[in-house]
């Protein structure tokens, strides 16, 4: 007598159980088989005794403990979990449902031949492990640190496996399996892990797999405090920094937790006069050469110290020269004057004011050099105008 296995899956209306099958033959020509199967706990088994060849040969069906489940088409126990789904010449083919552990173990299908033939099938019953729990050692850890994860799953069977997921790198973990009294697994896996600043907010998954479940994890976002990064920005003027212009710089910080201390300083130098310092940012009225020299901003929080410097040079004054103005000799000097001043001030109006309104109070905004240079030129022409202008009169009369 031979024995053949093999293992396929079986699909039924809202279940899903795993077979293995084991089929005898018999010199007669006569064989019976089943199947193993793999049910998922509170789920449906199915267990099928097949015939080949049968002549008029009883087919029935033994629990593990050898009591007659079905004789043909008959039920002697009394367990109505065990329904009668076909019975023919070929086919005994029984259903249990609410499958629970006690259920597992060897079935025995039975064919009354000279002498008698038996296959087993094992029922295996499969229990998913309850959520996942993941737990931290720490709330928060600082950069360049280690920190350890622990993922547990309890409540198994057979024992679940435990895979880590930072982002979308798998990491590995050290994993440990305790049996309990009822034959049930609980899984726990470490998971050690240095951590930069480029970390925080990062997702580590853990994920369960179990023949019983899929798609069970559970997920935690790392917290990794960091010294502040420092970078300072020029937020006024534009370009270059000229004399008799005004300087803004704005410090700008990222870190974790917030800096709890920003100040400036100018490095081996005291700070121009003028410099006015509210919070992150510096103010410098009127600058001119003696400012220049390297301007330092520091961000201090409960993980370190870090800083940026910015260096100042101050460029000459625009001294560009306007074209000059001719004047109509057939209009009188008052008139002259006049015209040349309104003219002057109407295309001067469009400008912007050279005053802006801040938030942290009233600044003068840089007039730039060019615009004073005309403002100067226009007040001269115009003074010098009604000085002639006041002569010519005064000597006719």
């Amino acid at each position: 007598m031979t024995m053949r296995d093999s293992q396929s899956p079986i699909e039924g209306a809202g279940w899903m159980c795993f077979v293995g099958s084991a089929e005898t033959f018999s010199d007669e020509g006569q064989n019976l088989g089943t199947d193993n199967v793999s049910v998922i706990e509170g789920e449906m088994a199915t267990i099928s005794c097949r015939v080949k060849n049968n002549d008029d040969s009883v087919i029935q069906l033994l629990n593990p403990n050898r009591q007659t489940i079905y004789f043909k088409d008959v039920r002697p126990l009394k367990d109505s979990r065990f329904q009668l789904v076909n019975f023919s010449d070929n086919e005994l083919r029984v259903s249990l449902s609410n499958v629970s552990l006690s259920d597992e173990g060897r079935y025995v299908c039975q064919l009354y031949t000279d002498p008698p033939q038996e296959a087993y099938a094992d029922i295996t019953v499969l229990v998913p492990p309850g959520s996942p729990i993941i737990d931290s050692r720490e709330d928060a850890v600082s950069e360049g640190n280690e920190t350890e994860l622990t993922c547990t799953a309890m409540g198994s069977k057979p024992a679940a496996s435990v895979r880590w997921m930072k982002g979308e790198q798998e990491l590995t973990g050290e994993m440990t399996v305790d049996e309990t009294y009822d034959r049930m697994f609980t899984v726990t896996s470490r998971l050690r892990l240095a951590v930069s600043k480029e970390d925080d907010g990062e997702p580590v998954s853990c994920v369960i797999d179990h023949p019983a479940v899929k798609g069970l994890r559970a997920q935690r976002y790392l917290e990794v405090l960091y010294k502040p990064e420092v970078k300072i920005v020029q937020g006024f003027p534009e370009g270059l920094t000229r004399e008799g212009e005004n300087l803004e710089l704005t410090c700008l910080v990222k870190s974790k937790p917030q800096p709890h201390k920003i100040s400036w300083l100018r490095v081996d130098d005291d700070m121009p006069s003028h410099t006015v310092i509210t919070g992150s940012d510096l103010f410098i009225e009127n600058l001119n050469k003696s400012y220049n020299g390297t301007y330092r901003c520091i961000a201090t929080n409960a993980i370190g110290e870090a800083y940026d410097d910015y260096i100042l040079f101050v460029y000459d004054a625009l001294t560009t020269i306007p074209s000059p103005t001719t004047l109509n000799p057939d209009n009188t000097q008052g008139d002259t004057a006049n015209a040349l001043c309104c003219s002057f001030f109407r295309r001067h109006l469009s400008q912007p004011l050279p005053f802006t309104f801040d938030p942290r109070g009233w600044r003068r905004r840089v007039i730039r050099p060019e615009l004073r240079y005309l403002i100067g030129i226009a007040v001269r022409s115009y003074l010098n105008l009604l000085a002639f202008a006041s002569q010519s009169h005064y000597g006719a009369l």
